[in-house]
């Protein structure tokens, strides 16, 4: 699994062709690596193909065209994508009123660090969270972010075997846990490599 570089990437122009008639597809794929943690963490796992979208349309929004521009969005994002012995994911914390929010992230501290993997068989993995920056502050959390979820060789034979997979946090105040659904974990063993 390699980084994206410049040359993988279309010309704003080829991409706004590429996007008539491929979005759906796309958008599908994204929604198939997503994955609900009780009503108020959204999990998206990455992979080459959604990290390339997140940056072609970065570039597209912001209509960057010059290579420094597009060089700065490959280094941001190109660390999301999976190296074959890992999951990683972009977690976002949602509550749609502002007060609640704000009172919510006071509470969730630290949650990022309590996010888990658990394979079947095998002891929980827990997430390595923002190796880009810190996200919080001693008052709240940020309601963004970046995980990284590292698998030892027995964990990755049981995902590539096709071992069962739950999700979870295991904060004080946001205990939650689900089975990753066959489809897509089926998407997310594909990032891994024995």
């Amino acid at each position: 699994m390699t980084h994206l570089q410049h040359s993988d990437l279309m010309t704003l122009e080829a991409y706004s062709k590429y996007l008539k008639t491929n979005k759906p597809q796309l958008i599908a794929h994204r929604k198939l690596r997503k994955v609900l943690l009780g009503e108020h963490f959204m999990i998206q796992f990455e992979d080459e193909q959604t990290v390339r979208y997140q940056i072609q349309e970065m570039l597209r929004i912001e209509k960057v065209f010059e290579e420094q521009g597009i060089q700065d969005e490959l280094d941001v994002y190109n660390p999301l994508i999976p190296d074959g012995s890992n999951w990683k994911a972009t977690m976002l914390i949602e509550y749609g009123d502002v007060n609640e929010r704000k009172r919510e992230l006071a509470r969730l501290i630290d949650c990022e660090d309590r996010m888990f993997v658990e394979v079947e068989g095998q002891a929980r993995v827990y997430a390595i969270a923002d190796e880009d920056l810190d996200r919080e502050t001693d008052e709240k959390t940020s309601a963004v972010h970046f995980l990284r979820f590292e698998f030892t060789a027995p964990m990755r034979a049981a995902l590539l075997a096709g071992a069962g997979v739950k999700l979870g946090c295991d904060h004080t105040n946001y205990p939650q846990h689900c089975e990753i659904n066959p489809e897509t974990l089926a998407s997310l063993v594909k990032d891994i490599r024995p």
